[in-house]
């Protein structure tokens, strides 16, 4: 079984190595592959694991010996499911295996936004507390969570997991998701239209999986809906924002700040109206990135592999 990794060095920067899937058979990792490589370094493949490198209908066509396709990650727009499907390969990806660590980023963002702690650390080591007259250097407004209502759009494995989190911390939670409406154990919950989650929220965190249904739907008629002083998070899908009128609603003060782990285009362009944008917290794409969640990745896709293999292919998103 011929096996080729097209973008492996998020999953395996040297930490974790590939061992348990190229056991398998004969095993090839490119670090990186340019748009203008896929076709050739994919065509003898039998089975292709992906990223972020996209496999779209133009591609498959070109992969006669294709058999299986694994996404490295839960979201797996990058893969052309149709086409796969008309060809007979199953597409597989990786559920659950970084819910914790992107659960836990989110907070991070929003305790960034809400309590300034790289800002004050900040201030203090520019001398500026030392300078002070008072044991406090009331430098930047708190904002104090409990009581506050968080909005989450798309109450999966990773926004139930964040929605656990935030209710310890006192906060409401309203939810709107388009298809089920799961909900996990211990957590409290109310179900709302996305108008009425945007009218009510004072924090908007985003975790749902990116479809041309919803790309760019947060744009600046919802944002015109959010209670003022309100913040928003995303650690999903960066198109699921429309970036400039985010922006522009950071700007003008009618949000109170954002924290974002994804952009639309990644890296992020030069020119991002984010960079510039006020109260905008960006990190590079790391939520899903801990060696913890990275090594659960690597297993269940060994396990995905394996499950294939065995004629029993599991966590199918295209139905083959």
């Amino acid at each position: 079984m011929k096996i080729v990794v097209l973008d492996g060095y998020t999953l395996n920067p040297g930490d974790n190595p590939w061992d348990e899937v190229a056991a398998f058979g004969e095993f090839t990792v490119y670090d990186r592959t340019p748009s203008d490589l896929i076709e050739e370094r994919a065509a003898e493949a039998e089975i292709v694991l992906t990223n972020k490198t996209p496999l779209m209908a133009k591609t498959l066509a070109k992969l006669g010996k294709l058999k299986l396709i694994c996404v490295l990650a839960t979201g797996y727009n990058v893969v052309d499911l149709e086409r796969a499907a008309a060809m007979g390969v199953p597409v597989v990806n990786v559920p659950e295996y970084g819910s914790d660590s992107v659960a836990q980023h989110a907070l991070a963002l929003l305790l960034e936004l809400t309590n300034r702690v790289g800002h004050f650390d900040e201030a203090v080591k520019g001398g500026e507390w030392s300078q002070s007259r008072d044991f406090t250097l009331l430098k930047a407004p708190i904002t104090e969570l409990a009581g506050k209502t968080l909005g989450i759009v798309g109450l999966g494995h990773i926004g139930s997991r964040f929605a656990l989190v935030a209710q310890a911390l006192g906060m409401k939670i309203v939810a709107y998701n388009p298809r089920s409406r799961h909900v996990a154990e211990g957590l409290s919950v109310e179900w709302v239209t996305l108008e009425e989650l945007f009218r009510r929220s004072n924090v908007i965190s985003l975790h749902c999986p990116l479809n041309e249904e919803n790309r760019g739907f947060v744009n600046s008629s919802l944002l015109e809906l959010l209670p003022p002083h309100s913040y928003i998070l995303n650690t999903a899908r960066g198109p699921l924002v429309n970036e400039h009128d985010l922006a522009e609603a950071l700007n003008s003060g009618a949000l109170a700040g954002a924290g974002l782990d994804v952009t639309a285009r990644e890296p992020i362009a030069a020119d991002s109206p984010l960079l510039t944008a006020k109260n905008c917290i960006i990190t590079p794409h790391v939520a899903w990135a801990s060696l913890s969640a990275r090594k659960r990745l690597m297993a269940i896709t060994a396990q995905n592999v394996a499950s294939f293999l065995a004629g029993k292919p599991q966590n199918v998103v295209n139905g083959v």
